[in-house]
């Protein structure tokens, strides 16, 4: 199981760190905006420069994944970006949604090597 969540913290490093710098350096072309709501959906997050954010995000997170330091941080990073990821491909693009499978299947794995580092969040109460 080490093995497996090594690889997966190594393959998310690397895909967050690429299509995150895709993000500001455009050096993987994207072809023209999908068409519906998916589209309008893009434009606005393009318009409003939340790409660049997300971006960010994704680059910290990469990073973080690739230096094997902070990875928790890096997993609560990078946890909502991927629920975002996997409800638009869901909600507006079905046919681009195994990308964000795998690299959802690759955060659990990961997140389970790490879970003792998330032990207090499951605790029903707190001592004051």
């Amino acid at each position: 199981m080490k093995i497996a969540a090594t690889i997966a913290r190594y393959l998310l490093g690397l895909m967050f760190l690429v299509f995150g710098s895709n993000d500001f350096l455009h050096f993987i072309p994207m072809g023209p905006m999908p068409p519906g709501t998916a589209g309008e959906f893009a434009g606005i997050l393009t318009a409003t420069h939340y790409y660049y954010v997300v971006g960010a995000i994704m680059v910290v997170s990469g990073i973080l994944f690739l230096v094997n330091r902070f990875v928790p941080l890096a997993l609560v990073l990078l946890a909502p970006v991927l629920v975002n990821i996997l409800l638009f491909h869901i909600l507006m693009q079905p046919k681009g949604v195994a990308m964000g499978a795998l690299a959802t299947v690759l955060w659990f794995l990961v997140a389970y090597r790490v879970r003792s580092a998330f032990y207090g969040l499951f605790q029903q109460r707190v001592q004051d």
